[in-house]
């Protein structure tokens, strides 16, 4: 007669795609989705038990999805081939996200512009600026970066924005830019940008919507603050 063992590592590797098959997606935990896509462990660390300890060294999925290839990198357990693939879902979440923006009016989806913003900011280390640009009916047209500073500063200038948004032929855009610091709330020089280039996007009749101040998983509407 032919028996077969298996060890206790080998059945925790695979039962995460067994519940997936049986349940669907939506009944695994964070640890059994991540456990699928890494599909292998470590000599000492079963599939599951490795993707429980990146959740928690990198904070969450958030967190890893939005880690620069580096961090992963530095990770035990994650080789080149790993990252890659972590890197790639990352990058479809995010650009997901901005062909829903491109799909209907964002005036009726401001928390699906909070998400992407989040998605696209929330995890730098220095101070990043995007503008997304929105056509007459507000969809997106498409985000850019318009500034990358330091820790504390980026350098923005209406000049440039609104030459951009001549040249996307957008009707209104949406400011976003992040603080590393983790600060939610808007400084006097964030104020003060806000309010000189919705001027300068007046004199072209351009609209400025909103700026949104963005944290790690949270963005502060400057639009919603009375700001605008």
């Amino acid at each position: 007669m032919l028996t077969m063992t298996y060890n206790s590592k080998s059945l925790n590797d695979v039962r995460p795609r067994e519940r997936l098959l049986q349940s669907g997606p939506q009944a695994l935990s964070d640890a059994e989705l991540l456990a699928i896509i890494l599909r292998t462990g470590t000599p000492q660390l079963s599939v599951l038990a490795l993707a429980q300890q990146l959740l928690e060294q990198l904070g969450g999925l958030r967190g890893l999805l939005a880690a620069e290839t580096q961090s992963l990198l530095q990770q035990k357990g994650i080789g080149v081939a790993k990252a890659c693939e972590l890197q790639a879902i990352g990058e479809i979440n995010r650009r997901a996200l901005q062909q829903s923006l491109k799909q209907g009016p964002v005036m009726n989806q401001p928390s699906l512009v909070k998400d992407y913003c989040i998605a696209r900011l929330g995890h730098l280390t220095i101070e990043h600026c995007i503008a997304l640009y929105l056509d007459n009916q507000l969809h997106l047209i498409t985000s850019e970066e318009v500034s990358r500073g330091t820790l504390s500063q980026a350098s923005v200038y209406p000049r440039e924005i609104v030459k951009s948004a001549l040249k996307h032929h957008a009707a209104a855009l949406i400011l976003a830019h992040n603080h590393p610091s983790g600060v939610r709330t808007a400084s006097a020089a964030d104020i003060a940008l806000t309010q000189h280039l919705q001027k300068a996007l007046s004199l072209v009749d351009i609209r400025l919507i909103d700026h949104l101040i963005v944290t790690a998983g949270h963005a502060a509407s400057l639009a919603e603050q009375g700001v605008l």
